[in-house]
């Protein structure tokens, strides 16, 4: 398997009150840096899509960018993942190329994406804002889940917490499932980290489809970025519930959240957090629902 990480020298600097480089020490020091890398998707030998990625779980990310473009919904449809044949100048197998084998009733899409996908956009390639409103087979809108505020605004933490790439880089994006008991207590499901904060998702909602987990109702998926349109879209197409973010939401993601019966928090920083969406899931506590 590709690595997930790679140490680089590098130049260290240090700089005084002036603004000005000291003298001493200017040295040199070894940092570890997230790997991105080129991963294609298949479908059947046939390309579909590039996406820029940290490599691991990649099965998990195939599997969860298939359910975010409405091509699967249930593990049933997903036969198989394999890596491809393919080396480096050095002859070393680099596992940048999954086939995905559909279930022979699966619609396949009738082109592949027309570009690559970044690891900074998620829905790059598609024709229109029509074709990213996919109509979802799970439905967040009649989920009856309600949570405590406390509870949701812990949660940055707690992930944070589990966030073992970005100890070592600081470069990473990470996605946690998490489900909220009625106790108030949390249960960490999953955690994923990549380079790209909608494959961290993708990876999140692979892993649960190939669990048989979806819809994934009551659950809570907490993102360390912002939240953008592809993500809730994405939240969506799983059937989760309540999507929380650490910084900001988009406007066109508040608007699909309300579209979708998504409750959207963002700027969730432990002592607060805003509720763009979906506010009636939210009980706060001694001061009221």
């Amino acid at each position: 398997m590709g690595r997930v990480t790679q140490r680089r020298k590098v130049h260290k600097f240090v700089l005084d009150g002036s603004d000005q480089a000291l003298e001493f020490p200017v040295r040199f020091k070894e940092d570890v840096l997230a790997v991105e890398e080129p991963l294609e998707i298949r479908l059947g030998n046939l390309s579909f899509s590039v996406t820029m990625r940290t490599p691991g779980d990649d099965f998990d990310l195939v599997a969860g960018f298939l359910v975010s473009e409405g091509i699967v919904w249930e593990p049933t449809q997903l036969i198989s993942e394999r890596f491809c044949s393919g080396e480096d100048e050095n002859g070393v197998q680099t596992f940048n190329v999954v086939d995905a084998q559909l279930r022979p009733d699966v619609v396949r899409p009738e082109t592949g994406r027309n570009v690559y996908t970044s690891s900074s956009c998620g829905i790059c390639g598609t024709d229109s804002i029509d074709a990213v409103r996919k109509s979802s087979h799970h439905s967040p809108a009649d989920d009856p889940l309600r949570l405590p505020v406390e509870a949701l605004a812990a949660l940055p933490e707690r992930l944070r917490e589990a966030q073992a790439v970005f100890d070592k880089t600081g470069g990473v994006h990470a996605a946690g499932l998490f489900r909220i008991h009625d106790d108030g207590s949390t249960e960490l499901l999953c955690l994923r980290e990549d380079v790209g904060r909608h494959n961290a998702v993708d990876k999140v909602v692979g892993w649960a489809l190939r669990a048989g987990m979806l819809p994934l109702r009551g659950t809570v998926l907490q993102v360390s970025g912002r939240a953008s349109f592809e993500l809730v879209q994405k939240a969506a197409m799983a059937g989760i519930p309540v999507l929380a973010a650490v910084s900001a939401p988009s406007s066109l993601a508040v608007e699909l959240a309300e579209d979708a019966g998504i409750t959207l928090a963002g700027f969730s920083r432990g002592y607060s957090l805003n509720v763009y969406a979906g506010r009636e899931r939210i009980a706060a506590g001694s001061t009221g629902p």
